[in-house]
């Protein structure tokens, strides 16, 4: 949590910046409400930088799914970040004080690649579960990109590999980010291919993996 914001002598020496005013309210509250948030089990959360010129207040979360490896050693199976972006005298472009900004980058099966509802189907994690949440936004945008890899020669990597990217917008109404970031957690689990919360699948020995 830092206001971006750069003393013209802070570089060459000169006088010490001036200490940096308090968040507003609402941002406060909003960080608050987020750090309530929870995750399930196979997702690891961090608070990460955040982007230091998109606006005054700003607050960056970093996501990432793991899952045992062969080796024993965790793999990363897909990753994201939530950013938070916060301007008390609101945005014209946002039509409200606050952006909410994800993304999402995940493995995926090789076949969906060129399944043509798939883009609309992820798009539609996105949609569902703010609305599932109870999250209220307005001007929600954004992309879904599919790429198809094929690797040759030494690289140690599987020869075809196939990856989604998820990138969105949307203004928050009010200051239940909490809503908002858990949405965002559900679109990085349906991309990771997780089952849903509370279901757990059964390993090849009929237990639970």
């Amino acid at each position: 949590m830092a206001l971006h914001r750069t003393s013209p002598d802070a570089a060459g020496g000169g006088a010490p910046e001036p200490a940096a005013p308090a968040p507003p309210a609402e941002f406060r509250a909003a960080l608050d409400a987020l750090a309530a948030v929870r995750p399930r089990r196979e997702v690891v959360v961090e608070t990460i930088p955040a982007p230091q010129r998109l606006a005054p207040w700003s607050h960056a979360i970093g996501a990432r799914v793991e899952e045992p490896g062969p080796d024993g050693e965790d793999v990363e199976v897909a990753s994201g970040r939530f950013i938070v972006l916060f301007d008390p005298a609101g945005h014209e472009a946002w039509a409200g004080t606050t952006r909410c900004v994800g993304y999402v980058s995940a493995e995926t099966d090789e076949h969906l690649v060129d399944d043509a509802m798939f883009s609309e189907v992820a798009w539609s994690w996105l949609t569902d579960a703010l609305d599932g949440s109870g999250a209220e936004h307005h001007s929600v945008g954004g992309t879904v990109t599919r790429t198809a890899s094929t690797r040759f020669g030494s690289i140690a990597a599987p020869e075809h590999t196939v990856d989604v990217e998820i990138r969105a917008s949307w203004t928050a109404v009010g200051t239940d980010l909490d809503r908002h970031l858990g949405a965002w957690l559900t679109v990085l689990g349906n991309a990771a291919g997780l089952p849903p919360e509370g279901v757990r699948l059964l390993g090849q020995d009929g237990r639970p993996s």
